[in-house]
């Protein structure tokens, strides 16, 4: 472990989440934002549905963890079943995964999340936002494109934004680790230094084309 102490964010689930620092994908957009501000880590498995993950999740969230910790579930996206049978046939059955089926899942995850008081982010509904989301949310059906997860990451911090948690965990309310003036920052031509501290942020704010907020 390497200090000093910062929030934890655990993307926890299968591919959704493995694969969610590739591609432009929506942990890299977290991590990136976060990255002087809290550590993202990944704990996704490719082809795990929630019984494998019951089996483990002791040890990857420990009984001795913070009562601090905070939860939000990412429902079923939506999927594009013409592109899983061009894609996806010798790996998933015909017909195995469709939308209808996916909104079932979906439903039933906001029902659990509203009765537990647990937070929840609508990923069937918020993709199929965008009129061509079909097409241009998903890599092969199933995973997601660049523009599903600029989506994604937008939704978590709605989420991150609006909780009324003690502390937030939205970027804005958390400090900026090490950010205090320094002799020893870069240079300026007029004998002052600049500090770089927030420029990670408005760097990756830039990048992912998100919103100040």
């Amino acid at each position: 472990m390497v200090g000093p102490l910062r929030p934890q964010f655990v993307l926890f689930g299968s591919s959704i989440v493995q694969f969610s620092c590739s591609n432009g994908g929506w942990g890299a957009i977290l991590a990136d934002l976060y990255s002087r501000k809290a550590d993202v880590l990944l704990r996704g498995y490719a082809g795990w549905n929630s019984r494998r993950a019951l089996q483990v999740l002791e040890q990857v969230f420990p009984k001795s963890l913070s009562e601090n910790i905070r939860i939000i579930f990412l429902t079923a996206p939506p999927v594009n079943e013409k592109q899983i049978l061009e894609n996806l046939s010798d790996i998933i059955p015909k017909r195995n995964r469709t939308n209808e089926s996916c909104k079932i899942y979906s439903d039933a995850c906001l029902e659990v999340c509203r009765e537990l008081d647990v937070k929840a982010v609508d990923l069937w509904t918020s993709i199929q936002k965008r009129k061509d989301w079909s097409t241009a949310c998903f890599t092969d059906g199933i995973h997601f494109s660049a523009a599903a997860s600029k989506i994604v990451a937008e939704e978590i911090l709605k989420v991150l934004r609006e909780a009324d948690w003690e502390p937030s965990l939205h970027w804005k309310s958390l400090p900026t680790e090490f950010a205090e003036n320094s002799p020893y920052d870069p240079p300026c031509g007029d004998g002052t230094t600049l500090n770089l501290a927030d420029h990670s942020v408005a760097q990756a704010l830039t990048h992912w084309g998100l919103s100040d907020n």
